[in-house]
């Protein structure tokens, strides 16, 4: 892909001393010490590289991969920065590039906003850059431009970040909630839960060993996988803040149909299954990182599934449930002791900062 030509190279600062200072954020040579040791060094490419007000593209290169943008924003402010499967860095990257993918676009593009908080240890930050470089590759991604802030102690809690996306959907590619139809069959693509059951167990608040690990990932290749065996599929979400659950109901109001969903295959893990039976939790309403609703049609069903279970974000996918021609918006769950329930829409916040 074309960019702009490289500027003659600079000379790249380095911090060190061992915590952030205000001195960082004001805008002179400390602030441009943190960002190239920090952020620069870690993200390296050739879009990046004239560190401008802004990253530069040919229209005509970006065109190559569809006829339509795809534009996104999030905000993370994960406790903790680390836990089990993840960091706020990964977790970044991985939000931003899969908001993307679900809507049919190839991720390309991702900024970075970073606010440190005052005191914040240089190599923390270090960490959750060079993780999110690494994410980034794997998604087949760049970090482009981003800015950094440092805000005086107790104004955040260590580091926020803010992470926006371009991707291109590819021609002929029309995905959108509101496209589900009676008869269509839900899907996911594994085990649910796993990333607020992991958040949860690694702030210690109850005291509990738990071996769960976040599912966080980018999904974009599975996503490619799967909409090459199911060129039909009518929608796809990530099931992230609200779990299950709550995309199920906006599937569910946005095109006007009930949605039924079976219990038994519903897949848990039997450590999250007995986690959230200790805690009272209801695991439809956990957070995941990695794993999507995914509406097909019923005769590309079988051949969505057997595409997701070739890839390893996928071995473990299902069929949960189907769309129905009942009360418009309503979902329930058949339950494994032969009942039926009603399945809201979150109400409230069950884990706050998940994500």
């Amino acid at each position: 892909m074309n960019v702009m030509p490289m500027p003659r190279k600079r000379s790249f600062g380095h911090i060190s001393v061992p915590k952030v200072t205000l001195a960082h954020g004001g805008g002179g040579k400390a602030m441009k010490d943190l960002i190239d040791d920090v952020f620069v060094s870690a993200f390296d490419n050739a879009a990046l590289a004239p560190l401008e007000d802004q990253a530069r593209f040919d229209l005509s290169d970006l065109a190559r991969y569809g006829d339509r943008l795809a534009f996104t924003t999030d905000s993370f402010v994960v406790d903790p920065l680390f836990f089990p499967g993840g960091d706020i860095g990964k977790l970044a990257v991985c939000g931003t590039v899969n908001d993307l993918a679900v809507g049919g676009a190839q991720p390309l593009y991702l900024s970075c906003a970073a606010i440190v908080e005052e005191g914040v240890e240089v190599d923390l930050l270090r960490r959750i850059a060079l993780s999110m470089a690494m994410t980034a590759r794997a998604a087949g991604v760049e970090i482009v431009t981003g800015d950094t802030k440092v805000v005086q102690k107790g104004a955040c809690d260590k580091v926020f970040l803010t992470t926006t996306g371009i991707g291109v959907i590819r021609t002929g590619i029309v995905l959108g909630a509101d496209r589900a139809r009676p008869g269509d069959v839900v899907l996911v693509n594994g085990v649910l839960g796993d990333h607020g059951a992991a958040i949860l167990g690694a702030r210690g608040d109850m005291a509990l060993d738990s071996p769960i690990v976040s599912d966080c990932a980018p999904l974009n290749d599975l996503i490619d996988v799967l909409i090459a065996a199911a060129p039909g599929t009518r929608a796809i979400r990530d099931a992230t803040r609200g779990g299950v659950a709550t995309v199920l109901n906006e599937i569910a109001q946005a095109s006007g149909a009930a949605i039924d969903i079976d219990e038994r295959a519903t897949p848990l893990r039997e450590e999250v299954r007995g986690f959230c039976e200790i805690l009272g939790l209801d695991p439809l309403y956990l957070a995941n990182e990695g794993k999507i609703v995914v509406i097909v049609p019923p005769e590309e069903a079988d051949g969505a599934l057997s595409a997701m279970r070739t890839h390893p974000l996928g071995a473990a996918a299902a069929a949960i449930g189907e769309i129905r021609s009942g009360e418009p918006g309503r979902v329930t769950m058949r339950t494994v002791f032969g009942g039926n329930r009603i399945v809201d829409m979150l109400v409230g916040e069950q884990l706050p900062r998940i994500c």
